[in-house]
């Protein structure tokens, strides 16, 4: 497993270069560029353009420009310069992954907790009304999107009485330093981006759920197990399950990106301090080391996603071996 494992992170190197290529490629051919905003106002001469195109590196050819960039990378983790903002990128991408990350985990967390038993119940009881109920839910939740949810949520707060409803921290938190006080105000606001965020989530892991389970429990190996007297508890929990959320695990891999990518708009809608809408703005502005440097994450991430599902499938499942 040792051997496997580092082979698969020596393999994200080269794919992490294709990757960080295509990235470059991508932003350079968006029409227009940072400097555009200089263009067009008539108070900026051209020689304050080229003096601030020189500054910036943008007069450089295009292959000078990426390996600087990746040089920057490799050599002394430099991510590049957002013009922007006038800081270095690495110090502006840092808090914003670190939250990202944190949400991206525990949502994910909260709905393997709640979808995995909601699933199992409605394919053992799937003509009972409360399974009819919730796979109406899980419909209804999979068509609706997260900054509906969001929004939806935003408005039951006010009407409830609250006033701090986006963000993760009430103003007088927002910069003091961590005390009991300041994690409960994060618990406080932390329940409406993970429902918001993770109620698709739920939703589509109870279906996956339900349906795996249905397969396994018409398999022949459950019948034996039943027939040679098993307790139908063990013959659930050893034989179904066991079995049945194997295609889960190696889907988990592909939520945690998406679970950054996929929620810009619900992010933007909470004033979550995420790279989604970072990244959003990013695009807008033409900050293209920020951009290029926020793409090459997410690919991290799923990378490292991939590997620890694939890890994690092989505790699970003893059939799977890579060795």
């Amino acid at each position: 497993m040792l051997t496997y494992t580092l082979r698969r992170i020596l393999g994200m190197i080269p794919t992490l270069l294709l990757i960080s290529v295509v990235c470059f490629t991508v932003i350079q051919l968006q029409p227009g560029s940072f400097l555009d905003q200089y263009l067009e106002d008539p108070r900026v001469t051209k020689e304050t353009v080229a003096s601030i195109t020189r500054q910036l590196g943008l007069d450089q050819p295009l292959w000078v420009q990426y390996l600087t960039w990746i040089k920057g990378i490799v050599t002394q983790g430099d991510f590049g310069y957002s013009f922007v903002n006038g800081r270095p990128v690495s110090s502006l991408i840092w808090e914003r992954l670190g939250w990202t990350v944190f949400l991206a985990v525990l949502t994910l967390i909260v709905s393997w907790v709640i979808a995995v038993p909601l699933g199992i119940y409605t394919a053992l009881n799937r003509y009972s009304k409360r399974s009819v109920a919730l796979n109406f839910f899980g419909y209804v939740s999979l068509a609706t999107p997260d900054f509906l949810v969001a929004l939806l949520l935003i408005a039951l707060v006010l009407n409830l009485g609250g006033t701090n409803v986006g963000g993760l921290f009430s103003p007088q938190f927002i910069d003091a330093p961590w005390s009991g006080a300041k994690v409960m105000d994060l618990l406080g606001h932390l329940w409406i981006p993970m429902i918001a965020i993770g109620l698709e989530g739920v939703a589509g892991l109870m279906r996956q759920m339900r349906a795996s389970m249905l397969d396994v429990i018409g398999q022949d190996y459950v019948r034996t197990a039943r027939a040679k007297g098993l307790a139908g508890r063990r013959v659930l929990w050893k034989h179904a399950v066991r079995n049945a959320v194997n295609p889960l695990i190696s889907l988990a891999g592909l939520s945690l990106p998406s679970l950054i990518s996929g929620t810009i708009i619900a992010s933007i809608v909470l004033n979550l301090p995420t790279i989604g809408p970072f990244l959003y703005d990013s695009l807008l502005n033409k900050d293209q080391y920020v951009a290029m440097t926020l793409l090459l994450f997410s690919a991290l991430l799923l990378l490292i996603g991939n590997l620890l599902s694939d890890l994690a499938l092989a505790w699970a499942d003893p059939r799977v071996r890579f060795e």
